[in-house]
């Protein structure tokens, strides 16, 4: 760390113990203060103003981000230097929107065409049933979107499984036609244990119709291949795509079958949209990065480990799962980029589920529980599918959450509300500490026209980038996944002796277990 960052941590450092004790019904009585912590693109605005924050630490913040060279670390992926350092591979998602330059020798636009091509071939076509099977960003992606743009679906119907649990297959293909269901296997290997285990079961399931009912999307093409896919049904990407940012190329087929080509397409500009803007726009008024920024204030210099994301709009409820892989996935690390100890914490925990449900579920102990947890709100200006009247409700719910997380309820209201209901003496002291509500508890509120692809295209864009400044900032590699990787190199060394009972060479703990299953299952 040099002298010029730490100087930066140690003002922001004072900035927490200056702003800690001051409760956001203080902070919120500063009518300047909330224009200096809301930001804008166009109808998309980020409000920080429920945030423990004020225009000097938002300030000392931006420093920060330039100490980091975020902007030239920015660069250097757009270039496509290989910022994937422990795997030597560039990060260039981008590209294939539109947002960066593909490199060289990649035809991204014709094999978008290809997929795109293709899709509207099915959508023609006979086929009543689309089965796509993947696991984590293959999988994660297209079934957040199909599900965030249902009003946008007019083509076969789409059925996303990832579980290697069998159940997963066995209930989703319960009642599909294996004469009008086409099979998707996203891979960027072609070798993933629970994707190929389930294609290997669909391929059974298709019987003799498998080599014109599949289809292949995988870096690997030649394996494609030798599992029984046909050439012109295998449609590739690249290594420098990560599964996580994969929805954007051919792992987006399910999607684009779903929507049609125009509207995939229409994804993918409001991600490049969001991509020039994070390329362009001062740090200042940089949309992902004052959201990045908030993320490090929470995490780093308040203490708070996890944050609750609340999309107020059902269509999103596996969109908190998707950000849940994107950010813990890209910078759950404990070193740097060099190999050395992370300086602090990074990622926080990501959890959540969609308003209104959250606020009977997990909202108690956000308003009333021992922790501190930030919350991030998404709500849309225009509904989809309800008259404004039924949306209000909703909006008012979400907005109503975020004023009483920040503001909570004194003593002195409590029991003046008592008293107006009737309520004696003794039942006011009695019921005061339970209808209490501590307050200052801070959120930042996501607000946008309408969810249609483009807005979608962007909102996860905003949320890509979020996740690369922070790692810039933490110093980490956001784009490997060795934790997970190790955890398959084990369950591989683990199959023999639970399928076939051969010898197990493990830990104690582990073998006594394996003894247990096999005793209960046989």
């Amino acid at each position: 760390m040099n002298a010029e960052t730490d100087g930066t941590w140690r003002r922001l450092r004072e900035h927490s113990r200056r702003l800690g004790p001051v409760h956001l019904r203080q902070l919120l009585r500063d009518e300047r203060r909330t224009p200096e912590l809301v930001a804008s693109l166009d109808d998309l605005t980020l409000d920080f103003s429920r945030e423990k924050l004020d225009a000097a630490a938002l300030e000392d913040l931006v420093q920060l981000a330039r100490n980091a060279d975020v902007e030239g670390m920015r660069e250097r992926m757009v270039a496509a230097e290989p910022i994937n350092s422990s795997e030597r591979r560039a990060v260039l998602h981008m590209a294939l929107r539109g947002g960066a330059p593909a490199p060289a020798g990649a035809d991204v636009v014709v094999e978008r065409d290809r997929f795109l091509d293709f899709a509207e071939q099915v959508r023609a076509g006979p086929f009543r049933d689309v089965l796509s099977l993947g696991i984590g960003g293959s999988h994660l992606g297209p079934a957040m979107a199909a599900r965030a743009l249902t009003p946008d679906h007019d083509g076969p119907r789409l059925h996303h499984v990832s579980n290697i649990d069998g159940a997963d297959l066995a209930d989703t293909v319960r009642g599909l036609d294996p004469a009008r269901t086409l099979v998707i296997v996203c891979s960027k290997s072609f070798g993933t244990l629970e994707t190929m285990a389930n294609a290997r079961l669909a391929r059974a399931w298709l019987g003799d119709r498998a080599p014109a009912h599949m289809v292949g999307v995988s870096a690997n093409p030649a394996a494609c291949r030798e599992f029984g896919i046909p050439q012109d049904r295998i449609f590739g990407f690249w290594d420098w795509v990560g599964g996580r940012f994969s929805v954007w190329s051919a792992v987006g087929l399910s999607l684009a079958i779903g929507i049609g080509a125009r509207r995939f397409r229409s994804l993918l500009s409001g991600a490049a949209d969001m991509d020039r803007h994070f390329r362009s726009a001062p740090l200042r008024h940089n949309l992902p990065v004052l959201h990045a920024l908030v993320g490090i204030w929470r995490r780093n210099l308040m203490g708070w480990p996890s944050v609750a994301l609340v999309p107020y709009d059902q269509r999103l409820d596996r969109f908190v799962a998707f950000i849940q892989q994107l950010e813990m996935e890209s910078n759950g690390k404990r070193v740097t980029r060099d190999g050395e100890p992370a300086g602090g914490s990074t990622s926080p925990v990501i959890w959540g589920e969609p308003g209104s449900n959250a606020q009977h579920s997990f909202f108690q102990f956000l308003h009333q529980g021992t922790d501190t947890v930030p919350v991030d709100f998404l709500i849309a200006a225009r509904p989809r599918d309800a008259d404004r009247g039924h949306h209000a409700l909703l909006q008012a719910n979400c907005l109503a959450q975020g004023q009483a997380l920040a503001l909570g309820r004194t003593a002195d209201e409590v029991a003046a509300a008592l008293r107006a209901g009737g309520e004696d003496e003794g039942a006011v002291a009695r019921l005061v500490p339970h209808l209490l509500l501590p307050g200052d508890r801070p959120s930042t509120t996501v607000t946008y026209r309408s969810l249609d692809p483009y807005s979608l295209g962007r909102l996860v864009a905003l949320y890509e980038h979020r996740v690369f400044v922070q790692g810039v900032i933490w110093g980490v590699n956001s784009h490997d996944q060795w934790g997970v990787e190790h955890g398959k190199v084990l369950a591989d060394g683990l199959i023999p002796a639970l399928r076939d009972g051969a010898a197990v060479e493990a830990d104690p703990s582990t073998r006594a277990l394996v003894a247990r299953l096999r005793d209960l299952g046989s």
